[in-house]
């Protein structure tokens, strides 16, 4: 009987069998193997010898597996807690973030940009506030590539709007007066970095109230 007839025999006779075989279950087999052989036809040297360097090589195999683990995850460690120390040296910038949603503090102009795959015949930006009604609408250029516009915080009656989580939507139409795929369109607003949060492991910033990851950030400039 081989190690590969004893696998299947005790795969066969465990009710939840183990996915993979260590080194452990390898040497188990080997030893069920050498008490199970014939009497009169005894494992030969030459195929004993095999099976232990087939253990040896399993046994380095998965020595390298174990530190390689180790290795990857203490690299991982390494490079979160230099990102997280590097992330504080963000706060006082000025950032540029990809997201339609930004928190209006009741003074002051809000930037708002957004970049066009290809150049359009008319392009607005509409501002809402957090209950989704249209607050106020903006004249945009409509070149491709980016674009900035400034809303001063009034709505289209002049009155000036309250404090608020507020989100916009650039809308753009072509020369025939087709409107652009939204798709094509990316929206970012520009904030100060006011502070850094950890959550699970990981630096998020907290532009004007609001949170966001690294990979949103495009863009870093002076305070």
């Amino acid at each position: 009987m081989d190690i590969t007839q004893i696998a299947t025999s005790t795969t066969n006779t465990t009710t939840v069998p183990s996915s993979t075989l260590g080194k452990q279950d390898f040497l188990n087999l080997l030893i069920m193997q050498m008490r199970n052989q014939d009497p009169m036809d005894p494992m030969k040297g030459t195929e004993f010898a095999a099976q232990l360097a087939q253990f040896s090589s399993l046994e380095q195999l998965t020595n390298l597996n174990d530190a390689t683990v180790q290795g990857i995850n203490a690299n991982y460690i390494l490079a979160q807690s230099i990102n997280n120390a590097l992330s504080t040296t963000f706060i006082g910038k000025t950032v540029r973030a990809d997201t339609d949603t930004f928190q209006y503090n009741g003074t002051g102009d809000v930037k708002i940009g957004y970049e066009l795959s290809t150049d359009a015949d008319k392009t607005v930006v509409k501002v809402y506030d957090e209950n989704n009604k249209l607050v106020k609408i903006i004249d945009g250029d409509s070149e491709m590539g980016e674009n900035t516009v400034s809303w001063d915080g009034t709505t289209d009656q002049g009155v000036n709007a309250p404090v608020g989580k507020y989100h916009f939507s650039v809308e753009s139409k072509d020369s025939d007066g087709k409107a652009v795929d939204s798709a094509t369109i990316t929206s970012y607003i520009f904030g100060t970095v006011n502070g850094v949060r950890f959550k699970n492991g990981n630096a998020v910033f907290v532009i004007d109230g609001m949170e966001f990851a690294l990979s949103s950030i495009r863009e870093i400039s002076g305070g």
